[in-house]
């Protein structure tokens, strides 16, 4: 499949640590296969702070998405809350907190729009790559 071919892929995961590893190695197998590996160290970066944070301030299942398309690299996480990510300027422990700064300083692009589907609500907090 050429580079310039869009494609996308989800990886349903559990509430477990340990689906912030498998993300992380899925997301580099992806991005391997498709010819991406110069994207592989940020976007592996980011994939674990967006599971990371899905994971560990959910209770219920989350997601990863990984789409590719016009030269730009969307990696995002949905989760069950519906409440939108702390605002920056208002985390102030230096343990946690630090993921969507380090989303802000190494991604082109990011944000989050609220999800329902079939009753069910939650986020998808979402980054952007751009291919140089």
């Amino acid at each position: 499949m050429p580079e310039n071919e869009p494609w996308e892929y989800t990886l349903y995961i559990p509430n477990d640590p340990r689906a912030v590893t498998v993300s992380r190695q899925t997301l580099r197998l992806i991005l391997t296969m498709h010819g991406l590996i110069r994207l592989v160290d940020t976007a592996e970066l980011l994939a674990t702070e967006l599971v990371s944070n899905a994971v560990r301030h959910t209770k219920g299942p989350a997601a990863l998405r990984v789409r590719w398309s016009l030269g730009v690299l969307r990696i995002g996480a949905w989760d069950t809350d519906p409440a939108p990510p702390a605002p920056l300027e208002q985390v102030v422990d230096l343990e946690a907190g630090r993921g969507l700064a380090l989303v802000r300083a190494c991604a082109d692009l990011w944000g989050w729009q609220p999800l329902t589907r079939e009753g069910n609500r939650g986020k998808y907090v979402w980054c952007d790559l751009v291919a140089a």
